[in-house]
């Protein structure tokens, strides 16, 4: 469905990808990981034609971006990070406006605009205005927006940030729903358990670089050891991270933003008394230990040296 060669970006001087390729098949969810400012954004409007490429070559469905760039966005929604509606119009007129926009018109568009009102969930606040709904129905009309015209290719760029768990679940459940339909979805994302639990197959970008690629086990398989250990100290330390790390068998360690320190291993059979009395020296006490297997936010942290949502 999706064919990315060798794509190169620039913008003056500040090189923003940089060589990345890669392919997405009819039917499937593929994952775009990265942090803020890893080219993510800058890659999807690319494909849609919004931006032109330096170099390479992106074709969607057999057709050059650059070539036929009407025909393939034919074939793309696109669900921005932004809310891309009119707040003082009602949802259903919000989506009978975009539905125009892609070219549908007459009974055809209202019917459609009712169709995506019941697949978001929103059928019952057709007539509401935006402006009168949550952030979470936003983003759904949102996506609404995008599924208009029944496209092949649904692009989603961090379609959940800052929205209530309740209304990020219902956008969770829906792609799901629509993937499994068998629509093609890119999904980008800094949020490692999204992608996870829609995506099989992922691409990991950092600094406008493709750093991996692979399905969920194949890149955790990756991991050294194979294996995490979560530590839960009551008066951690940086000195405390750096001590760590130069213990033979730890590959990383990493404060988390819940406090709890995620340590990468390279070999678990000799680490964990090192760990203790590590932690007896510096005076930290240890509340828990646990070990734990291998996850893609602890491959990324162990391929950039950070974590995701740096």
């Amino acid at each position: 469905m999706l064919t990315i060669s060798n794509i190169k970006k620039s913008f003056k001087d500040h090189h923003v990808v940089k060589d990345v390729s890669f392919e997405v098949q009819k039917g499937e969810a593929f994952g775009l990981l990265g942090p803020n400012g890893a080219g993510k954004s800058t890659t999807i409007s690319m494909i849609c034609g919004l931006i032109p490429y330096d170099e390479g070559e992106i074709q969607v469905d057999g057709l050059s971006v650059k070539k036929k760039p009407m025909k393939i966005r034919e074939k793309i929604g696109v669900v921005p990070q932004d809310i891309a509606l009119y707040p003082t119009m009602s949802a259903y007129d919000n989506l009978v406006f975009w539905g125009k926009m892609y070219g549908l018109t007459g009974k055809t568009v209202k019917q459609r605009a009712y169709e995506v009102l019941e697949i978001v969930g929103l059928k019952d606040r057709a007539k509401d205005k935006i402006e009168t709904f949550s952030g979470g129905m936003k983003r759904r009309i949102n996506i609404g927006a995008a599924l208009m015209h029944e496209p092949e290719l649904l692009i989603m760029d961090e379609p959940t940030v800052g929205i209530d768990p309740q209304s990020r679940n219902h956008i969770l459940e829906t792609v799901k729903r629509l993937n499994e339909a068998g629509m093609t979805i890119i999904y980008t994302s800094h949020y490692m358990e999204e992608v996870e639990y829609l995506c099989k197959r992922i691409a990991i970008i950092d600094y406008g670089k493709l750093i991996a690629i692979g399905d969920k086990t194949e890149l955790c398989n990756r991991l050294a050891g194979g294996h995490i250990l979560e530590l839960t100290v009551d008066n951690p330390c940086v000195d405390f991270l750096i001590q760590l790390e130069s213990i033979d068998g730890i590959e990383n360690a990493n404060m988390r933003e819940d406090g709890i320190i995620e340590i990468i291993l390279s070999d678990k059979n000799t680490v964990l008394s090192e760990v203790i009395s590590l932690s007896l020296k510096q005076n930290i006490s240890i509340q828990s230990m646990q070990i734990k297997e291998p996850n893609l936010e602890s491959l990324f942290l162990q391929l950039t040296g950070r974590t995701l949502r740096d």
